[in-house]
């Protein structure tokens, strides 16, 4: 992995409850709160310095901008929805550049398992255990928090533990 397990360890502690908070929210609400994304972003603004040097600090920070106008292209051509072409954005700076390929595999694996998940949950005693929430019922809608979320969370936990 590219990134370092220095960098993990200080963004791991901080990103982890925003990952569940956004994952929960999107399973409950059929949205990512924009809060959950401004505090994301914050979380790198702050702990960034620190756990990167400051030239790779200020790419990653450019990386957000970039990843932030391709996610408000994608989702003005109706591609994605606009919580999570934020949250993406938001998420970009704590992915080293040299992770992407992994990071790719990740999101997909992740994608399939939070969807089969939520799709059998549905039909399981566990819905009764959330019956309020606005996933169970949006048809082929899916709540992309839940897989944005955890794809962010298992990445950082990765590198956390074989980070450079």
């Amino acid at each position: 992995m590219s990134i370092t397990a220095h960098s993990a360890l200080w963004f791991l502690p901080f990103v982890l409850p925003i990952c569940f908070y956004v994952a929960f929210t999107d399973l409950r609400e059929m949205r990512i709160t924009n809060q959950a994304v401004i505090l994301l972003a914050l979380v790198f603004v702050v702990i960034g310095p620190i756990a990167l040097p400051l030239p790779e600090y200020g790419m990653r920070l450019v990386q957000m901008v970039v990843v932030l106008v391709i996610g408000f292209v994608l989702n003005a051509a109706g591609a994605v929805g606009a919580g999570d072409a934020k949250f993406v954005a938001a998420a970009a700076p704590f992915v080293a550049p040299g992770d992407l390929r992994l990071l790719i595999a990740l999101f997909a694996a992740n994608l399939l398992a939070a969807f089969v998940t939520h799709r059998l949950a549905k039909f399981t005693v566990l819905r009764r255990a959330a019956p309020g929430w606005k996933s169970w019922d949006t048809g082929r809608k899916f709540p992309m928090g839940f897989s944005l979320g955890g794809t962010l969370a298992i990445y950082l936990g990765l590198g956390a533990l074989y980070g450079a």
